[in-house]
């Protein structure tokens, strides 16, 4: 069978069954595959399939055969990020994404490189008296080789922005701290000290040199773990304080925050956030990159990936929701997304 040519599907919808349409698609040709696949027994999405199995072990098999050929057809730089949602059967949670996770472990040479856990904050309040509401699902992100594109800064990079303008120069920055000074045992001299140097590095604060500090006094704050003698521990012996500065960007961490996304005549029962899909776009892709969605839905990647300069191919076996996407992405304009969300 002639394979096609990868220009033939970008930036399209292609109505069709995702597991005959990815094997027309040529090998190491996508830069990123993300998607969020029909849950386990959760959802009625008009056409059988994926998600309808009797049995957990049917259902995964059914994803590691559609997770082959994207593991096929990604670049070695490139990446795969797959959404699970769970189920409760019986009474029994299944741990239905962690059991996914294996399986792709056990059958394929990808390596998970993280487990992102996007948290919602306005979660459905399902009514059951005997189990906490549900409220997280997690974002697998893999890899197949050691050149994976990652932009590790970008990634949340607008919240850097929130926190600086919040905080960077704020009068408050470190102004708890000379109480703690008064407060501590620290003799006259060491406190004046102490808050000379505090007035320097909120100085650098606001200055922008560096992102932000801590400062440590002993009697008050824990010495460092084990009591080493490094730096730290010496200032602390010597001068009854020490000065931790921050530089760079916050830590990033495997978590995203978003509410559950509701959009006014969807025809589609489950979409997942535009920001979520925009977070895993500015940091596993380049603008002009492929992202490829095999369960499209109602068109969200596609619409993210087009904002962001990005281009797309979505598989949806439903026709309804082909034609619904297609709508949707008539309205798209390119933009910066990151704005939207600040």
């Amino acid at each position: 069978m002639k394979i096609n040519s990868i220009e033939r599907y970008l930036n399209k919808v292609v109505c069709g069954d995702a597991n005959e349409v990815m094997r027309k698609i040529p090998s190491n040709s996508v830069d990123l595959v993300i998607t969020s696949p029909p849950y386990y027994k959760q959802r009625d999405y008009g056409k059988g399939g994926l998600g309808h199995e009797k049995k957990v072990e049917e259902y995964i098999a059914g994803l590691l055969e559609i997770f082959k050929e994207c593991v096929r057809v990604i670049k070695d730089s490139g990446a795969i990020v797959f959404n699970i949602g769970d189920k409760y059967e019986d009474g029994n949670l299944l741990l239905v994404p962690y059991r996914f996770a294996i399986a792709v472990g056990q059958e394929t040479n990808v390596r998970l490189l993280n487990e992102v856990t996007w948290v919602k904050t306005n979660p459905v309040p399902k009514q059951d008296k005997r189990k906490l509401i549900p409220s997280s699902e997690p974002f697998f992100i893999f890899v197949k080789s050691n050149k994976y594109f990652f932009d590790k800064d970008a990634f949340l990079g607008h919240m850097d922005y929130v926190r600086k303008k919040a905080n960077g120069n704020g009068e408050n920055v470190g102004k708890g701290y000379f109480n703690l000074i008064e407060a501590s045992d620290l003799s006259a001299d060491q406190k004046q000290q102490c808050r000379e140097r505090l007035q320097e590095v909120i100085w650098e604060v606001k200055t922008g040199k560096i992102e932000g500090f801590r400062l440590k006094i002993k009697g008050i704050h824990a010495e460092p773990y084990g009591g080493q003698n490094g730096g730290r521990k010496i200032h602390l012996d010597r001068d009854g304080f020490t000065v931790i500065k921050i530089y760079g960007k916050s830590l990033k961490r495997d978590i995203i925050e978003s509410p559950v996304e509701t959009i006014k005549g969807n025809i589609h029962p489950a979409i997942y956030p535009e920001y979520i899909v925009q977070e895993f776009l500015k940091l596993l892709t380049r603008k002009n990159d492929v992202v490829l969605d095999p369960f499209l839905g109602s068109g969200t990647t596609a619409m993210v990936a087009k904002k962001m300069e990005r281009n797309y191919i979505g598989i949806e076996v439903n026709a309804d929701y082909c034609e619904y996407a297609e709508k949707r992405l008539a309205t798209v304009q390119k933009e910066m997304v990151m704005e939207l969300f600040i």
